[in-house]
């Protein structure tokens, strides 16, 4: 067999053949990714709405009850996450109702049908209606939704010309073809690739799958070992769950370990930073410390307090929010059961530092490993 001398035409001809075989095999493999994250939106939305359907409908049958639809949320919340998983949550619930009202009217005169939406014109993924959601003016929000489809936008697309008052500086605009040609026109940021439509939350939340994706070795790491140190501490410390996920309208956040203080009785939240500590983390903690006194803290629990911890390389930051708490007795009890701030930094730069060391040494072939 003849070998191609490196660099001759040959195989720079070779090479090029093979590149072309390889974009090729790629576009297919990106193509069929795609077309199978269309295909599950489709028939995630028309779910959804079915189930928004079925909740406003027997809403109206129970309507002689007060807070029937809130005792139906809650009911339905309980039981169905029970059978298929955390997709189908009070607020998920709630959200599919919205879509149902928001959306019937439109569905019932294109399609003629009341049974369900089986031939309805739901031609964008279920992501892009979450975010429509968000916008009550329905002038707008049909044309946003009318825009995303004509321009391709992604759903982070959307949500940027959403969140810019696309539609106002449309309407005050002289020249509105203009505006609309420039709307066409992608960021940078806009752009989503076929892995992460794929790993694209409400799929997950759909399918039931698990989502640790996106985690480094190092911040796994941490949380682990921050995990097992605080439960080391004592009995007071119940784990309850790691990479915790909740939505806020349309957005998503994850907290990183949920703890439960059995002697505060309360739950503890604890974020972990592995940059500088910045004000936007104590906004986002104080989000979700607002999230779990409303949906998770139960009857005779205290208010959550939250746990922001940074783990910069050349310093560490354990700083506890008890700005929520009802009164400063309170907030001083909750300080003095809970470890100290400066033993919890103490014991992040510690646990850094050994996860780098041995990251390292994983990563450093070992003298003589490649002698054979």
């Amino acid at each position: 067999m003849a070998r191609i001398k490196k660099g001759s035409i040959s195989s720079r001809v070779h090479e090029t053949s093979y590149q072309d075989v390889l974009m090729d095999v790629v576009r297919v493999i990106e193509s069929s990714r795609q077309a199978a994250v269309r295909a599950v939106n489709s028939l995630m939305t028309i779910t959804y709405w079915s189930v928004g359907r079925l909740i406003v409908e027997n809403e109206q049958a129970g309507a002689a009850r007060a807070n029937y639809g809130e005792e139906l949320l809650v009911r339905l919340s309980h039981d169905l996450q029970q059978r298929f998983g955390r997709g189908f949550g009070r607020a998920n619930l709630f959200q599919m109702r919205a879509f149902y009202l928001a959306y019937r009217e439109k569905i019932q005169t294109a399609s003629g049908i009341s049974s369900g939406p089986r031939d309805a014109p739901f031609l964008l993924p279920w992501s892009h209606y979450a975010q429509l959601l968000s916008v009550h003016n329905v002038e707008a929000r049909e044309f946003y939704e009318a825009e995303a489809l004509r321009g391709g936008w992604t759903v982070r697309q959307l949500a940027r010309q959403i969140n810019s008052q696309f539609y106002e500086r449309t309407l005050l605009s002289k020249n509105k073809a203009a505006m609309l040609r420039r709307g066409m026109v992608a960021e940078d940021e806009d752009a989503v690739t076929p892995e992460e439509e794929i790993k694209e939350p409400y799929l997950l939340e759909f399918l039931d799958l698990k989502d640790e994706y996106s985690e480094t070795d190092l911040e796994a790491g941490l949380i682990g070992k921050l995990e097992e140190f605080l439960l080391e501490l004592g009995g007071d410390f119940t784990f309850v769950g790691r990479q915790r996920r909740l939505r806020v309208g349309s957005e998503w956040y994850r907290l990183d370990l949920l703890f439960f203080h059995r002697r505060l009785r309360s739950l503890v939240i604890i974020d972990l930073k592995l940059g500088r500590l910045t004000h936007a983390d104590a906004g986002q903690m104080h989000l979700y410390l607002n999230y779990a006194r409303e949906h998770w803290m139960l009857p005779g629990e205290n208010p959550p307090v939250g746990l922001i911890l940074c783990a910069e390389k050349d310093s560490a930051i354990a700083r506890y929010a008890l700005e929520g708490l009802p009164n400063k007795v309170v907030a001083a009890e909750y300080r003095t059961a809970l470890p100290a701030e400066k033993m919890l930094a103490e014991q992040i730069k510690r646990t850094r530092k050994q996860l780098e060391t041995g990251l390292k040494s994983e990563l450093t072939p070992k003298r003589g490993a490649l002698k054979r």
